[in-house]
């Protein structure tokens, strides 16, 4: 019976690490139903990985969906955290930045912010080959751990506050719009100076 209880626990632990969710627990559920997916990289990893998770999550993503979630860049930054020059082993640190906006109507910009994630390695000189596959194996968790950042995000994101932030938007753009105008008929009206004619000699 314990036996079976540990093994219970540990199939569960396992398929939580993998990103797995049980149907109605509600931890990825997300109030948004349909939004477009862009990058700077259309088949990159991340957008990738992120597409497939919301589409798990019963999120429609399509070209012409109300919001627009832009991937605008990602950049990875490595430095040497230790370092022993004895058996040629040094502890590097990865990081990550995410930068995205979400859009609405009219390429609107609602919320423009950043994700980050760091992991360290142990970079081993005498065995170049593992260090260079746990390298890879930490930038993978490091993507699965900025989808999930991500998704948390979204899951803030209700269908009130994407108003209240496309009202926003709104405001702005005809703020701008008017402050254009004015601009306009103030230059329209202010007399234009002839050009000073130079008699000749």
């Amino acid at each position: 019976m314990i036996k079976r209880n540990l093994l219970v626990m540990g199939l569960a632990v396992l398929l939580s690490a993998c990103g797995f969710q049980l149907r109605g627990t509600g931890t990825n559920e997300l109030s948004i139903k349909e939004i477009d997916l862009g990058a700077r990289n259309e088949y990159g990893p991340t957008v990738m990985q992120l597409r497939r998770t919301l589409q798990s999550s019963g999120v429609k993503v399509y070209s012409g969906a109300p919001y627009k979630l832009v991937l605008t860049n990602e950049q990875e930054t490595q430095r040497a955290a230790t370092y022993s020059g004895g058996n040629r082993s040094a502890e590097y640190e990865l990081t990550t930045v995410l930068n995205y906006t979400i859009e609405g109507q009219n390429d609107s910009m609602l919320l423009e912010d950043k994700l980050q994630v760091q992991k360290y390695y142990v970079y081993n000189g005498n065995n170049v080959n593992g260090s260079g596959q746990e390298a890879n194996q930490v930038r993978e968790e490091m993507r699965r751990d900025l989808v999930q950042g991500m998704m948390a995000r979204l899951q803030q994101l209700t269908p009130e506050r994407l108003d209240e932030l496309q009202r926003k938007a709104n405001e702005r753009a005809e703020a701008e719009a008017r402050a254009l105008k004015e601009a306009q008929r103030i230059q329209d009206e202010t007399p234009q100076q002839s050009p000073m004619e130079i008699p000749a000699p």
